[in-house]
């Protein structure tokens, strides 16, 4: 149904809502991953273990089973005070909420993007809201993010009577970079890893090889870890950085079987290489860079 519907779904995109308006039936992903094997991240030891449920990793330091190396993932717990947290949320909801795909709600704060033409445009994007300046500015106590300058800023809001979720892809490649930082501020969560699969070309992740790597970290070879599924915790008012080869090489997704209540996050994105100065293509961007310097 490429038509959007009055829940915000369109194409293959669903929720609840529109599921049962429309009789839709959608695959039992959550079901079929658990069918492969599964590991879950801990944050406190940088390796995962062997199980789905991703509590597991509140058991450090006494883990069970055999770990693995999954590269380009940091997780911070406690990024946010409590007290941080809630001002932010009251903040937000102060904000208007916009009817977004897969049963979300979205607060969108960036240019406009055409992927497929590899269009850029300033569009109505005139910076960020004033009270969740802070968050940016604690990026700058976490060494990873040096350098990181926020082109988009998105509120994501997900609740179990819509269905809400997130279908398995990798964000684009042509203009968001290497860092994908994401901060929850309500609600525990996860987030889930699969191999990629696809073409080379899907998401523009043939232009990667052209970039110089922003993050200059030496990964452990992950490719003989075959189809196996990896679950990233996200506990509230953490802070999560996608990079590297969890970035490029692993397609990430939420399902709705693990939204237990109200759940709210930022999605945070930067520019590629060449849209940053002195990137080829950054003539283009100095607009843009400039409003994303202002908070209204």
């Amino acid at each position: 149904m490429e038509t959007p519907r009055a829940c915000g779904c369109k194409g293959i995109r669903t929720c609840l809502i529109c599921e049962e308006e429309f009789n839709i039936c959608k695959p039992n992903l959550f079901k079929k991953l658990q069918e492969l094997p599964s590991y879950v991240y801990c944050p406190h030891c940088d390796k995962a273990y062997p199980g789905w449920d991703v509590n597991i990793f509140k058991d450090h330091p006494h883990h069970r089973g055999t770990p693995i190396s999954y590269p380009g993932v940091f997780i911070k717990l406690d990024f946010l005070t409590i007290g941080e947290a809630d001002e932010l949320l009251m903040d937000l909801d102060d904000l208007p909420w916009d009817i977004s795909q897969s049963g979300r709600r979205k607060q969108n704060y960036g240019p406009k993007c055409n992927f497929k033409k590899k269009k850029l445009r300033l569009g109505d994007f005139n910076g960020f809201p004033t009270t969740t300046k802070f968050v940016q500015e604690k990026f700058r106590d976490i060494p990873l993010l040096k350098g990181f300058r926020t082109i988009e800023q998105c509120s994501l809001e997900y609740t179990r009577e819509r269905g809400a979720s997130i279908d398995p892809h990798i964000d684009d490649c042509w203009i968001w970079g290497e860092r994908i930082v994401t901060v929850n501020v309500l609600e525990d969560s996860v987030l889930t890893m699969t191999r990629f699969r696809g073409d080379e070309g899907k998401y523009n992740r043939n232009l990667v090889s052209t970039y110089p790597s922003v993050v200059k970290e030496q990964y452990s070879d992950d490719k003989n870890l075959g189809d196996i599924v990896v679950r990233l915790p996200m506990p509230k008012r953490s802070l999560m950085v996608l990079y590297g080869p969890s970035r490029y090489d692993w397609d990430h997704l939420v399902f709705r079987e693990d939204i237990d209540s109200r759940r709210v996050c930022i999605a945070y994105r930067e520019f590629t290489p060449p849209y940053l100065p002195p990137g080829e293509r950054s003539h283009e961007t100095v607009e843009i860079l400039k409003k994303a310097e202002n908070f209204w």
